[in-house]
């Protein structure tokens, strides 16, 4: 986990003062794990440190002002049935705080910021234990981040940044679809194409890049070559040359949407643009789980359900060393 702070900078710029509440350490069984947090304001919050009893208690404290380190043990105080007791960081942020952030790593005090929601806290290390200055020089000297963890009466949270590019070529149905189940993830970035502007819905979620293009497939040289691909637009001619552009620019995962008579033809037609059937084969064609049939849902929850299985991480992560 990691601290998303362009999700709390969002935050912020909406509702003004907002508590993030950071699972800081775990003991035994808990519903998070270390660095899932929640943010919380006036009249509403976002993200989960777990949901139940704990969330809504940890909201309650955070809207009344209540900062610092508390430790709850899950079974006999608030009776749930993970059996293992969490440490909660619960700390105020505003506009100013969020300008002392810099760097690919937050460390702070875990201590209550002077008792009160007033003043931020600026985040400066001097006074941080050996073991913290360790991480920090190792994140600053070599690009090794640590894991949120408390360090001593410390904590240290890698800032956030998306590991894998996806960009889905379509924002018809199943696009959409697509975009509603994957976009919450902070691990993935998402590229969004289409034709056209009035091609998207109005609302774009957070962390997805809408780009209109009225020749799509010229957007291919842009993509990184370590991005994963979704192809499904409205037409199987562009459908077809964004597979010819693709094979030819190289990519970690390539995912046609299509029936088999659709990926022979594509097959044939890709062939007499002058690629191989090695090459060929690096497209995956149909995507999805047809045993969840063919609703744009199911076949978004399909697709999402490859994208974060371990086979496929680890087939990505060879193509991209090979």
């Amino acid at each position: 986990m990691a601290f998303d702070l362009e999700g709390l900078r969002a935050a912020v710029a909406a509702h003004g003062r907002v508590t993030r509440v950071v699972i800081a350490a775990i003991r035994g069984s808990s519903p998070r794990e270390v660095g899932a947090a929640m943010l919380v304001w006036e009249n509403g919050q976002s993200g989960t440190i777990g949901g139940g009893a704990l969330e809504f208690q940890a909201a309650e404290a955070a809207r009344a002002g209540r900062l610092g380190l508390s430790r709850h043990a899950l079974g006999p105080e608030l009776g749930q049935c993970c059996g293992g007791a969490v440490t909660l960081l619960t700390e105020s942020w505003d506009a100013a705080r969020l300008d002392t952030v810099e760097g690919t790593v937050v460390a702070r005090p875990a201590l209550p910021f002077s008792g009160t929601e007033n003043g931020p806290e600026t985040l400066q290390v001097s006074g941080a234990p050996l073991a913290l200055r360790r991480l920090l020089a190792q994140a600053r000297g070599q690009g090794v981040l640590p894991k949120a963890q408390l360090v001593g009466d410390w904590m240290v949270e890698p800032v956030l940044r998306p590991a894998r590019q996806l960009w889905i070529w379509g924002a018809g149905h199943v696009g959409r679809a697509l975009v509603d189940v994957l976009s919450p993830l902070p691990e993935i970035a998402i590229t969004w194409v289409d034709t056209g502007v009035e091609r998207f819905p109005e609302t774009i979620p957070a962390g997805v890049t809408p780009l209109p293009a009225a020749q799509p497939a010229d957007l291919v040289g842009y993509a990184p070559k370590e991005a994963e691909h979704l192809i499904l637009t409205y037409s199987h001619e562009l459908d077809l040359e964004l597979c010819n552009r693709l094979l030819r620019h190289d990519f970690a995962f390539a995912g046609l949407i299509g029936s088999a008579t659709k990926w022979a033809r594509f097959r044939s037609r890709l062939a007499a643009l002058g690629h191989g059937p090695q090459q060929i084969a690096r497209i995956t064609c149909p995507i999805g789980d047809p045993a969840l049939g063919k609703h744009p849902a199911s076949i978004a929850i399909g697709v999402a359900a490859r994208l974060l299985s371990p086979a496929h991480s680890e087939t990505t992560r060879k193509e991209l060393s090979a």
